[in-house]
């Protein structure tokens, strides 16, 4: 069997997630083979080939999708930006053609989805088995192939195929359909779990035979990989027969061998990783070596900064949490990069940063921000409660200099809707500049053990010695610009009692709320020190 994986319409939408792409109307099963990536223009001929995805620029309406659908009706998916025009018209077109509609993010280039798009199908174009370096996945599955006279899957932990061997005609239609796809089948996967193999598979370190419940199934014989108690994968062998003493010894010898490998990769993508972290710190920390490390990375100037942070409790299970805050920020750096070529974004600590470049908008650079505003917002919206998360967006950096001052306003935007207990949120520096600014004083004030003075003081004393309550009532009357109605109905009294407490608060601290600058006083004090 010499088929190459092919890269079906669902498995690129499964790569890129719906942070960049999704699905407005469907045909039903989405295993369409995409061959290619084209561009939809007026005034040429349409020619799509078989598989073809269309990128429908410009093309909004419904009539104009349906007509474009039917023209196109050998395509694998036609991409129109969002907001897509989906009605009962398109949905029977799409079902009579088998052609997808796809919605691209307004954020997103076409350029940079075509980009994307071609460079997915170029990962797919993989090396048939054998010709591949002498040590990759490929080779090592033929090498237990020829060991075990059997053909030979190597799968992830989501079951998908990282390699296979040669002699899979030999199997049946399961391995097939599990090779052209790059995954498992999710008919089999379910038999698996319910005959509890994965459990067992898991929980052994020997090869474990699995006899199926089905006469056009082969059984298996697989063994996890794993580093110590870690599973990074398993070996999948078809068999007729349970294997012999001696071969069920040679596949986990090699499963210790694939182990290996998969570390080896593994290794150098967290190398790669730890790189871009370090020069994208660099980067936001300015200095001397900020600009060397921009051209690295290819980071234009007039760029804002974004700080983003998972919302969740990874304290628990912090492996966990690292687990998902990395790939919380490879969904940063698709959507970013999706935006701009020369965007960048790494996980920075538990903060994942993304510096995102920006053309001038205008004279000033408060539209610049609310555009980087309105990118963080669209990628919260398109990774949904998958990633509950915050992000906070400096203000614009005209040139390397700026960016460290960029990334500090980000990080306190950040700061301000963490302090708010927001989940989901998104701010611009400037317009959370003067909470943002109490926060800091509060600091100062911390760090120098102050404690709040004067009239507030004396109420504080006062409520801690008598059990009353009198600074939350001075607070009320505040917060409601002096309506007492209002102020007493938020703290839950009569009118007339919240003014007896409001003239006993008066006699007790001496503050005169008849003047403006003693009211600023003991309000900022009330925030500041958080009472």
């Amino acid at each position: 069997m010499r088929d190459r994986p092919r890269a079906s319409l669902g498995r690129i939408l499964h790569d890129l997630g719906t942070t960049l792409l999704d699905v407005a109307a469907s045909p039903g099963d989405l295993d369409t083979e995409v061959t290619g990536v084209h561009i939809y223009d007026p005034l040429d001929e349409l020619i799509v080939p078989p598989g073809g995805i269309l990128l429908a620029v410009g093309v909004q309406r419904a009539d104009d999708i349906c007509a474009l659908v039917e023209r196109a009706g050998q395509a694998a998916g036609v991409v129109v930006k969002l907001p897509v025009d989906v009605d009962e018209r398109v949905r029977a077109v799409v079902l009579e053609t088998g052609v997808a509609v796809l919605g691209l993010t307004r954020a997103a280039s076409w350029s940079q989805v075509a980009a994307l798009l071609r460079s997915l199908l170029a990962e797919g174009d993989l090396a048939e088995p054998g010709e591949g370096p002498p040590d990759d996945l490929f080779s090592l599955a033929n090498a237990v192939c020829a060991l075990l006279d059997a053909p030979v899957t190597i799968e992830d932990r989501s079951s998908r195929v990282l390699a296979y061997s040669g002699r899979q005609d030999e199997a049946d239609q399961g391995r097939v359909e599990t090779v052209l796809g790059r995954q498992v089948p999710d008919r089999y996967l379910r038999m698996l779990d319910e005959h509890g193999f994965f459990k067992q598979l898991y929980q052994s370190r020997e090869p474990v035979y699995m006899e199926l419940d089905d006469e056009n199934v082969i059984n298996r014989v697989a063994v996890a990989v794993r580093t110590g108690d870690e599973i990074l994968g398993s070996i999948w062998v078809a068999v007729h027969e349970p294997l012999s003493e001696q071969r069920q010894r040679a596949l986990a010898d090699a499963a210790k061998i694939v182990a290996l490998q998969l570390l080896r990769e593994r290794a150098g993508a967290d190398t790669r990783r730890r790189l871009r972290a370090d020069l994208l710190s660099t980067v936001l920390a300015g200095g001397t070596d900020s600009a060397e490390a921009a051209e690295r990375l290819g980071i234009a100037t007039r760029l804002c900064v974004l700080a983003a942070q998972l919302t969740g409790d990874s304290a628990a299970d912090p492996a966990r949490g690292e687990s998902d805050g990395q790939r919380f920020c490879d969904a940063l750096a698709l959507h970013v990069g999706a935006i701009h070529p020369k965007a960048a974004a790494a996980l920075v600590g538990s903060v994942a940063y993304a510096v995102l470049p920006l053309q001038p908008g205008g004279p000033d650079s408060s539209g610049e921000e609310a555009r980087a505003v309105r990118v963080a917002e669209s990628f919260l919206a398109r990774v949904g409660p998958r990633h509950a998360a915050n992000i906070g967006a400096g203000r614009l950096a005209l040139n390397l200099s700026h960016v460290a001052r960029s990334r500090a306003d980000a990080d306190r935007a950040l700061r301000v809707l963490r302090a708010r207990g927001a989940t989901g949120q998104v701010a611009g520096y400037t317009s959370v500049h003067f909470e943002s600014l109490l926060l800091q004083v509060a600091d100062v004030a911390a760090a120098e053990e102050q404690a709040p003075t004067g009239p507030y003081q004396r109420l504080l004393d006062h409520d801690a010695e008598h059990g009353t309550e009198l600074s939350a009532t001075l607070r009320a009357y505040l917060d409601a610009f002096g309506d007492v109605n209002a102020a007493c109905a938020q703290v839950h009294v009569h009118a007339n009692t919240f003014r007896y407490r409001l003239k006993r608060l008066v006699e007790i601290s001496g503050l005169d709320l008849s003047d403006p600058d003693a009211r600023l006083t003991v309000m900022l004090q009330m925030r500041i020190f958080g009472r």
